[in-house]
């Protein structure tokens, strides 16, 4: 069973972090981890691929190792995930070639990076001691465009080029299987389908879809349907008997967009209750490798997000961006995941069709029974996915005792609303058959010659089980909320779920733990080291053995465990606490286990009824963050374009007559950014002309991306800008002079647009991601020819030779304080205005604010820091929109934000640790745009935290990158 998390390791540009992810993966009992690689970092100049520092892969892998991960490694080179032109490199934009064709400059232009990468994810195989088991090349190569009319989707697929990119991964170096997956359940490339098949066959389930908008209304559930049954005969033809039946991508969140609703609205649409409903109902078809995407999403710091998302890459997944396990949603994901580490016979087990009034009494209720040669498991779910209802019902089942009614000890099951059951017959537990169970299992471990069983309910569900006779009779069954049975073919027990939980021993063979769902996420299984290669990864040898170096322990513990060991009889463990915690051994090997630490130091331990306990205290550390908005900030005007006498002679002269562009230009030379190298955060245009008096107005047709901003100036003169929308990637706009020009004097056109990211390519038979940026159209009143303005423009400083490799192609755009370097600590402020942000500017253009302060976070406590912005404030108190103007704000030279006000939602800007330096001097820079006339400030910056944990984790170093030096 390969459950697998989504994680991109360019969107936490913090390796030391890395291992964090890892653990808390491994603690959710996943066994894996899917990652994409992005191009368009890696690239940025063509011909050079560079896979190092922060986008070097080998810590990456080491880490995944330490932590006991497998890898699905999917590189692309396409690869969507919300990136801008869907990983693909800007420059792209130049060739004439069709995306994701066998165009050969396509192939020629796509070769040298795989390669690359092919080598390095070769090197880290699981053959060679590396974590790697699964490689995908491209993604969702799929669907035409809706525009061709074909019912066929797919017919436009170039399956050569899916060919050539797997025959050059293998080139590479490659040899682990090759997964391939579909946007739908289609079939393409499916093993024994012909050219450009893969070894195992996939696809991708969003049922609440990935567009826009969909985070509004989380409680509306009438968005979708569950992927049962038409799916299930699809994939009976689809997958091969010998290939595990594969989900590439399920929906683990959902993305936000600029003037959305925020993070959280969408973590509550993809939430607990959907994991219940949906991930539930993938089981029952039988999926062995299930991938959830996103299950931590990161950040779209440095202009690495495409025009409909924003910085934050939260996407409401389990983990959250800050790296914190606050919502439920990541609790019910270790259920699932430890009962599939629990359940083997799930493997084998094979799914029948669905049903009413067979398996229940109800007809409001579906089962899908997947049976097996001894084991059985059956999925029950309401028919109306979205019912609220609370549903009683019985279940009729064939057992090794019979054809029996559960419960029997009379009552009912109950089913709630939004949720879903897996119930078992003959499972086994260590030699011992569980003869059936309407409660469902958490876990289950071997230790010795007793076995000992984790089961859980709901609040208030009544819950029943049996066990063959001739184990232990239940010693000290009196409890209210238990009735038991001991006088026909099984010992039975039901009880009531209840806050309190309830221990059975039954003789000497077996313990049982009755738990309420809530309690149980307080509840870790870890695996015991063992010799390598095997480490740390899952084995179901350590389900059965008594053997400490294979074996494994149940521990209940609070908000998180990482990882557990055993010396000298003596238990280490690892973890995180949010509170003082109580600390209980449930299972361990024999004998291994008389004293407790906890992230190093030895615990008063204590054995009550057997188990060994301990206490740990949550100490609240001081913390003294500063105040941003009272430090010492420096400010420099970062417009000077449009001032009298700027020197624009080293700037691109805009002089293509022709372009590869797919875009007929409209223009008399191409004024495409693109065209002349520049791919990320902003570009700034000057025309020159000479006036002939009857100038009144110029004509603009700019375009960005969603929600992307443009302001315009006649020299020095503020003539407007457009504020930018969510839903326009594009904009018409007619600018009046304000006074008539001067026969003969010659004037400059000054306009700055900003970027938010080129558009996906998820089509195959258009090219979206060549949808061009910058000035598309223009007309100057009284001038009949176009070609009387002169354009120059820039954009990031040298372009695709750009100069910060240590950060990347798309960290810096074209604003004065970026092209000059000042946003890299060391920078020559010490000269500068003292200005805050808080008093802003006072015109249409642009500031450039920056300040140092001092961090000094006490040691053994991870707690994530955010930059927060705020905007002017209404009288009613709420936040003032009205104010046009866009912030970027840069931490120690990274780009970590991207604020609009006009648009929001997101304020709150996490960065992680070792991009800031939490003991020691941290450089942080603000590019206040204003679109406006009258300027604009910010009311607040503030840092700020969310949540203090006291942790075991590995404290990250500080990420070294390029600091300033004067550029030219």
């Amino acid at each position: 069973m390969f459950l697998s998390a989504e994680f991109h390791p360019f969107r936490l540009p913090s390796p030391g972090l890395w291992l964090d992810i890892f653990q808390k993966v491994k603690a959710m009992g996943f066994s894996g981890v899917s990652f994409y690689h992005m191009w368009a970092l890696l690239e940025g100049e063509p011909g050079h691929v560079r896979i190092d520092g922060v986008f070097a892969l080998e810590e990456f892998f080491a880490a995944a190792k330490e932590a006991g991960i497998y890898l699905l490694a999917r590189p692309g080179p396409y690869i969507n995930s919300e990136t801008t032109g869907g990983g693909f490199p800007g420059w792209l934009q130049k060739t004439k070639s069709q995306l994701r064709s066998t165009n050969p400059e396509f192939l020629n232009a796509i070769k040298p990076y795989i390669l690359e990468v092919g080598k390095i994810v070769a090197k880290a195989e699981i053959t060679k001691g590396g974590p790697v088991i699964l490689l995908q090349p491209d993604n969702e190569y799929t669907l035409c465009s809706e525009s061709t009319g074909i019912l066929d989707m797919s017919n436009c697929l170039d399956k050569q080029y899916m060919a050539f990119v797997e025959e050059t991964y293998r080139e590479a170096g490659v040899t682990v299987p090759i997964l391939v997956n579909d946007a739908l359940p289609l079939g393409n490339f499916a093993p024994g389908t012909g050219v450009g098949s893969g070894d195992i066959y996939g696809w991708d389930f969003y049922p609440f879809g990935w567009g826009q908008p969909p985070c509004s209304n989380p409680q509306n559930w009438t968005r979708s349907s569950l992927p049962y049954p038409a799916y299930l005969s699809l994939l009976r033809n689809i997958s091969l008997p010998t290939s595990p039946r594969s989900i590439v991508e399920f929906q683990g969140g959902a993305p936000d967009a600029w003037g959305g609703v925020g993070v959280e609205q969408c973590a509550s649409l993809v939430n607990q209750d959907f994991e219940r409903v949906f991930y539930k109902s993938s089981y029952s078809l039988h999926v062995t490798l299930f991938n959830i995407y996103m299950t931590y999403g990161g950040t779209n710091w440095g202009n690495i997000g495409h025009p409909l998302g924003y910085t934050s890459y939260d996407a409401g997944a389990a983990i959250s961006e800050d790296r914190q396990l606050t919502r439920e949603k990541y609790a019910e994901l270790k259920l699932q995941g430890n009962f599939h580490r629990a359940s083997p016979a799930y493997l084998t087990a094979q799914p029948n069709e669905d049903s009413k009034g067979i398996y229940t009494d109800s007809s409001v209720l579906l089962t899908t029974p997947l049976l097996g040669s001894k084991t059985n498991f059956y999925v029950v779910r309401h028919d109306d996915y979205q019912s609220t209802n609370l549903t009683r019902y019985s279940l009729r089942l064939s057992t090794k005792i019979g054809n029996i009614t559960i419960p029997q000890l009379g009552g009912s099951l109950l089913l709630a609303g939004r949720d879903s059951k897996i119930h078992v017959t003959n499972f086994d537990i260590g030699g011992i058959d569980l003869l059936y169970s309407s409660a469902e299992i958490f876990t289950w471990k071997r230790t010795g010659n007793k076995s000992t069983l984790l089961l859980y309910g709901g609040m208030g569900e009544t819950h029943e089980f049996a066990l063959p006779k001739e184990i232990g009779v239940l010693t000290d069954p009196e409890n209210e909320n238990i009735k038991y049975s001991n006088a026909g073919k099984a010992q039975i027990v039901q009880w009531t779920v209840g806050k309190d939980r309830v221990m059975l021993s039954f003789g000497k063979d077996l313990d049982i733990y009755l738990l309420w769902r809530n309690e149980v996420y307080t509840y870790w299984t870890l695996d015991l080291p063992s010799p390598e290669p095997l480490g740390r990864y899952t084995s179901p040898s350590r389900l059965n053995s008594s053997d400490a170096s294979r074996s494994s322990v149940i521990v209940k513990a609070g908000y998180l465990l990482r990882s557990a060991s055993i010396r000298n009889e003596r238990l280490y463990l690892v973890g995180d606490v949010n509170a003082t915690t109580e600390i209980e051994v449930i299972t361990a090997p024999l004998g291994c286990c008389k004293a407790l630490s906890f992230n190093g130091r030895d615990m008063e331990s204590t054995f009550i009824d057997g188990r060994l306990t301990a206490t740990v205290l949550f100490e609240a550390p001081e913390i003294h963050l500063p105040d941003l908005a009272k430090m010492d900030w420096r400010y420099v005007d970062s417009l000077p374009e449009i001032q009298n006498g700027f020197d624009d002679n080293s700037w691109t002269l805009c002089d293509k007559v022709a372009s590869n562009n797919p875009r007929v230009l409209t223009t008399p030379t191409s004024l495409y950014a693109s065209d002349y190298g520049y791919h990320a955060g902003s570009f700034i245009y000057r025309g020159h002309f000479m006036a002939n008096g009857n100038e009144t107005a110029l004509y603009l047709q700019t375009q960005g991306g969603f929600a992307f901003g443009h302001g315009v100036w006649l020299n020095s003169s503020f003539l407007g800008s457009w504020p930018g929308t969510p839903e326009a990637s594009a904009t018409n706009h007619t600018l009046m002079f304000p006074r008539p020009l001067v026969r003969g004097s010659r004037y400059v056109l000054t306009v700055l647009i900003d970027h938010m990211g080129y558009d996906e390519n998820y089509y195959n038979d258009i090219n979206p991601m060549k949808a061009p940026r910058g000035i598309l159209e223009y007309s100057l009143s009284g001038h009949s020819d176009a070609s009387s303005i002169t354009w120059k423009m820039t954009g990031n400083l040298g372009g695709e030779t750009y100069r910060d490799h240590s950060r990347g192609p798309l960290n810096e755009g074209a604003m004065f304080a970026e092209r000059q370097g000042y946003h890299l600590p060391g920078a020559p402020t010490a000269s500068w205005e003292e200005r805050s942000p808080l008093q802003g500017i006072n015109s249409a253009s642009v500031g450039f604010f920056v300040t140092t302060f001092t961090l000094d976070i006490p040691a053994g406590y991870d707690i994530p820091l955010a930059i927060e912005l705020h905007g002017p404030m209404s009288v009613a108190g709420v936040k003032d929109k009205s104010s046009n103007f866009r912030v970027q704000i840069f931490v120690n030279g990274w780009q970590f934000g991207k604020y609009v006000n006009n648009l929001g939602p997101q304020m709150k800007f996490f960065v992680p640790e070792g991009i800031l330096d939490y003991n020691g001097d941290n450089y942080l820079g603000l590019t206040l745009w204003s679109l406006d006339g009258m300027g604009a400030k910010l009311e607040d910056v503030k840092l700020s935290y969310d949540v203090v944990v006291q942790s075991g984790y590995s404290k990250p170093k500080v990420v070294q990158a390029i600091e300033y030096e004067k550029r030219v």
